[in-house]
């Protein structure tokens, strides 16, 4: 009788330290670490604005519209985590750049994209 006590002992030590193992795992995880949850957004913005303007000047306004919208989420999410006066204005120009690319004026939008290009750099 003992014995079985011993085992149960055991096997239920053994379950409780692999749930254990496994909790501490997923909260490791899903748990909100800096260098996780927070995606760069102003790096992610410049990475589309950026192939906006190469397909603008490719002459392919509806890809530039893409990236400009992509890029423009990515700001906006930005502006979210920290407002700042040159994330506001390049989300305009993403604006501006992803409406003229859908209407297909690469130019005007490939203008609009570099716009945002310059106020995305002066980030921090």
């Amino acid at each position: 009788m003992l014995r079985v006590i011993g085992n149960f002992w055991e096997v239920s030590m053994s379950r409780n330290i692999i749930a254990l193992v496994l909790s501490f795992s997923l909260a490791a995880f899903f748990a909100p670490n800096a260098s996780w949850a927070a995606e760069d957004h102003v790096a992610e913005a410049i990475q589309h604005t950026k192939e906006a303007i190469d397909h603008g000047k490719q002459g392919h306004a509806n890809i530039l519209a893409d990236h400009a919208q992509v890029g423009l989420q990515h700001a906006e999410a930005a502006e979210k985590e920290k407002a700042n006066p040159h994330t506001e204005s390049a989300i305009k120009d993403l604006k501006d750049a992803a409406e003229h690319g859908k209407l297909g004026h690469a130019d005007v939008a490939t203008k609009s994209a570099e716009s945002a290009l310059g106020h995305l750099s002066q980030v921090k």
